[in-house]
């Protein structure tokens, strides 16, 4: 493979460029509004698709269906990306936005628990199920599509505007949201609401395929086309050959894999941690993170642009290293800002759980009392050791210099309210200025990875099997990786008792990410994609 390539431009963006730079785009828009709409509903979902009795049972169950779009992300990417290959770029991710949006907008079409029982989570599964795997092909084919219509030293900075767009669709999100909680209470949207910001799908889906009609193909996939040199078998060549296979394993578990850790957590798991465990009002947080979008949003370009300059491997393999150092300090810097009595509770006040028969399962009822106690404190953001249960005594938990024997709700949270705990975060003592600067910091990170990143996967594969090369191991990595982190950190903060607990998993992935990138990813900026 040719690693220079000699032609440069200099023009600015034409109208055309624009148009074809935006469509190719509008699956991360439709893509990340979902991602926004289903974490910011995450609590809705839990109660209305799957059997009550545990709240936070429900809420992991609608985090792992949440994930399990991410699961098929990498079927989608064979089927789809061996079709990129053989019949074009155009005609494969016109056909995923489309299996996208349908499983989308049907979402918001789903009744509920109530109404049809255990179909009904059923029924949310196989769309999430859908949409993960008309993915699968999405993102591969708008990365190869528009960096292989984009001038040699622009790529950076063309290919960046994917992740600009995304941005987009989270901004669109957060105002359908907000606009849909803000016109009716909290009855009504629990009730029919929800389903709104689902539907509006329907329109930004129209809009998607229409201006995806006017796109012609990739000149790169002409002239193979043309040639007679289109790959026969992508999946074998890919993946069957050497020389191809050692870049999808260092892409896997390398700027895959470090993508994904830092994309989930910095979009959605700051969001759920905000939320869930230090109780900051939703439509607030909707509001950080709005902020923290838009103060982010120019730096995808200003870090694309800076790797064509200078390279993408070690803009990357930064964000990794910052992530891997960072991640605790700034989450419990989260809980000093956002939640001060939180904090302050738990120096002034630890609490120790003396139980035995203590059981995690993320999806049955609590089955002792040592199971209820658990579930409670940790819904209730509570952070908590275990100790042993002395012989022939009830389980009781020790709050501070306040023992309660038992397992009654009340009693724990009269307790814990006792020693300065509180339900929600009071409004009047959250550092907004300070958290959006912690969130900002963590979307930077993303962007750190992201700007450079989708050139980096073009560039790093021969033009007959790109498709499918960067498709499969991207989402191996960054959807299995990404997509169920906040699934696993929440099960893991909830096993073992402590709310940061779970952190490590991002934290171990970058560390691996940035050894093996540092190690073994080359750098490509300004190869010759053509060939």
């Amino acid at each position: 493979m040719s690693t220079t390539t000699s032609h440069v431009s200099h023009a600015p963006v034409t109208r055309h460029q624009f148009t074809l730079i935006f469509a190719s785009s509008f699956g991360a828009l439709l893509e990340w509004y979902d991602f926004y709409v289903y974490a910011a509903l995450a609590s809705v979902f839990g109660s209305l698709f799957f059997p009550s009795g545990n709240e936070t049972t429900a809420f992991l169950a609608s985090l792992a269906t949440f994930g399990a779009g991410f699961l098929v992300r990498p079927l989608g990417a064979l089927f789809f990306g061996r079709l990129g290959d053989r019949i074009g770029r155009k005609y494969t991710f016109m056909a995923t936005i489309v299996l996208m949006g349908v499983a989308m907008v049907g979402v918001g079409l789903l009744p509920p628990f109530a109404q049809i029982g255990m179909l009904a989570p059923v029924l949310l599964v196989c769309l999430r199920l859908l949409q993960g795997f008309a993915l699968g092909g999405e993102t591969g084919g708008a990365a190869t599509y528009l960096a292989e219509h984009s001038p040699s030293d622009k790529r950076g900075f063309y290919t960046s505007s994917l992740q600009t767009t995304a941005t987009l669709g989270l901004l669109v999100s957060i105002a359908v949201v907000g606009a849909s909680r803000a016109a009716m209470d909290d009855a009504t949207f629990q009730a029919w609401g929800w389903r709104v910001p689902f539907l509006v799908l329907t329109v930004l889906l129209i809009v998607s395929v229409y201006l995806r009609t006017k796109l012609a193909e990739s000149p790169t996939f002409q002239s193979m086309k043309q040639s007679g040199t289109l790959s026969a078998s992508p999946i074998g060549e890919s993946f069957g050959q050497w020389n191809n296979l050692k870049y999808v394993l260092v892409m896997l578990f390398s700027t895959a894999s470090g993508v994904g850790v830092v994309f989930g957590t910095g979009h959605f798991y700051s969001m759920y941690f905000l939320q869930n465990t230090l109780k900051v009002a939703p439509n607030t947080v909707n509001l950080y993170l709005a902020i923290t979008l838009i103060g982010v949003f120019p730096f995808y370009l200003v870090l694309g642009w800076l790797s064509d300059r200078i390279g993408h491997k070690w803009i990357m393999m930064l964000a990794c290293l910052l992530l891997a150092l960072t991640t605790q300090p700034i989450f419990r810097a989260l809980t000093h800002y956002a939640t001060p009595q939180l904090e302050a509770f738990q120096k002034s006040a630890p609490v120790t759980v003396h139980a035995g028969d203590c059981y995690f399962s993320l999806f049955s009822a609590p089955r002792s009392e040592c199971d209820r106690i658990r579930t409670f404190l940790s819904a209730s953001g509570v952070s908590y050791e275990q100790a042993p249960q002395a012989a022939n005594e009830p389980a009781r938990t020790v709050i501070g210099d306040t023992e309660v024997r038992g397992s009654d709700k009340h009693a724990l949270e009269q307790a814990l309210l006792a020693h300065g705990w509180t339900r929600h975060t009071d409004p009047s003592t959250v550092n907004g200025p300070m958290v959006v600067l912690l969130m900002w910091l963590l979307l930077l990170y993303l962007a750190m990875v992201y700007g450079p990143m989708v050139t980096f996967m073009v560039e790093l594969f021969p033009a007959r099997t790109r498709y499918t090369s960067l498709s499969l191991p991207f989402h191996l990595s960054s959807g299995w990786f990404g997509g169920m982190l906040p699934f696993v950190v929440s099960a893991m903060s909830v096993a073992n008792g402590n709310v940061y607990f779970g952190l490590w998993y991002p934290i171990v992935i970058a560390a691996v990410s940035l050894a093996v990138g540092v190690l073994f990813v080359p750098e490509t900026y300004r190869r010759d994609i053509t060939q």
